[in-house]
């Protein structure tokens, strides 16, 4: 069984690592899109009837809410994953993610509707969360599960580039909108990156159904290595596990959401930067990032994922207050510099290993259950609350950046404890 199943992988492997990433950056530009556009619009024209720096949290409030809807998606979909296959359920994950992004560029906003606005709004972005609640999950192990021993880290570290090809997309589509005039870009021109991510979806939808189940998944199905129900095998057997992934995720999303999300609004709402600027900045940086990660994915295969993990996490620590002190200096040369140092380089060797890591320590067959799990469990801990904790610590403490910078250091504190529980697996074989 194990020749067949190379030869099986030396002929798909390619397309899998293509529709992991495609599939992943497509989901991940839906998601960013709406994070992008909040901070800009969602506070404007969603929730008008409020104090500006209220409107802005209400909007984060909105980009937070799914980051708890995750989980819930987590388990559904895993569960289908585990008990019919990967690919079916990618498929079902991105119907659900696309179909509510183009329905967000169709809301009729508050003069319109009133409460029923915001009220929609949230309602879409839920649906999303639903939808990468079980995505990243697929997606991961469609590329890992296809990898052999020696190249498995860079294979995983493929589809985490879709987070920033994702970003990427997300934020030139606004900044290529944001050259109409203000009034234009309010009425009508940022529902046009929604209403276009439908072609997006569908490319994405139609490259996936073309693929075959993974070899792995496949061998699990032949033996009856199948799971009755996973999500209670995962924390019956596998809690530590799923404890460890999600505190290992804390410093991956949360200061991510600091660098990516929260710096548009902080920069040109507190430090009196242009939308441009800030946007060309965070724009850089994720180039840049995009391009480091399957670098670092590289790496990992070469030195090991937990080296690389602890370097990138005590980088971030202690570039945390020199990062707000840049931003301060009011040049926008510094805040690109701060930008690309934080997300295009220290953040990268992080997010490269960590969906290897986490795929590394579950079994087949509850893999895509507990990866997800406690991937999603750490996005709700300290994902989507980050740029609404950030403007909270914000507003309570005068503005100061001090105790945003504070709360980077105590995620890399979480997470370095986290992983100092993880065994190293570098050139080991996936658990059957």
């Amino acid at each position: 069984m194990g020749q067949v199943q190379v030869a099986v992988s030396s002929k798909t492997a390619k397309r899998a690592l293509i529709a992991s990433l495609i599939g992943s950056s497509i989901e991940w530009f839906d998601y960013f899109l709406y994070g992008t556009v909040a901070s800009l619009v969602f506070n404007k024209i969603f929730f008008p009837n409020f104090d500006p720096v209220v409107g802005l949290l209400l909007s984060y409030l909105s980009f937070a809410l799914p980051f708890f809807i995750r989980p819930l998606g987590g388990i559904v979909f895993s569960h289908i994953g585990d008990k019919i296959g990967r690919k079916k359920t990618l498929v079902l994950t991105l119907s659900l993610m696309g179909g509510a992004t183009v329905l967000i560029g169709l809301l009729p906003d508050y003069q319109a509707i009133g409460v029923w606005a915001p009220i929609l709004l949230i309602t879409m972005r839920c649906i999303q969360g639903l939808g990468i609640g079980g995505e990243w999950g697929g997606a991961l192990l469609l590329a890992v599960e296809y990898s052999g021993k020696n190249n498995r880290g860079f294979f995983g570290s493929i589809p985490q580039m879709g987070v920033t090809v994702g970003m990427l997309l997300g934020t030139l589509a606004v900044s290529m909108m944001t050259v109409l005039p203000e009034a234009q870009f309010m009425s009508w021109g940022w529902r046009v990156p929604f209403l276009l991510s439908a072609l997006l979806v569908f490319l994405g939808l139609w490259i996936r159904n073309g693929l075959d189940e993974t070899p792995a998944f496949k061998e699990a199905k032949e033996t009856g290595n199948i799971a009755k129900v996973p999500i209670v095998e995962t924390l019956r057997y596998h809690w530590k596990a799923v404890l460890i992934a999600t505190g290992a995720k804390v410093v991956e999303t949360g200061p991510f959401y600091i660098f990516g999300t929260f710096i548009i609004a902080y920069a040109t709402k507190y430090q009196g930067y242009t939308n441009s600027v800030a946007l060309n900045a965070v724009t850089i940086a994720t180039l840049i990032a995009t391009f480091m990660i399957p670098f670092m994915g590289k790496l990992s295969d070469k030195y090991g994922r937990k080296p690389l993990y602890i370097a990138g996490t005590v980088a971030m620590l202690l570039f945390a207050f020199p990062y707000f002190y840049l931003i301060s200096l009011k040049s926008a040369v510094w805040l690109t510099v701060a930008t690309v140092v934080a997300l295009g380089i220290l953040w990268t060797p992080v997010t490269a290993v960590l969906g290897t890591m986490f795929s590394e320590i579950f079994s087949t067959n509850v893999r895509y259950t507990g990866v997800t799990l406690g991937y999603q469990l750490g996005a709700a801990l300290a994902g989507g609350t980050a740029p609404l904790i950030a403007t909270a610590l914000l507003t309570k403490y005068n503005n100061s950046w001090v105790p945003v910078a504070i709360y980077i250091i105590v995620t890399s504190v979480i997470s370095l404890i986290a992983v100092s529980a993880t065994r190293e697996t570098k050139n080991v074989d996936l658990e059957k």
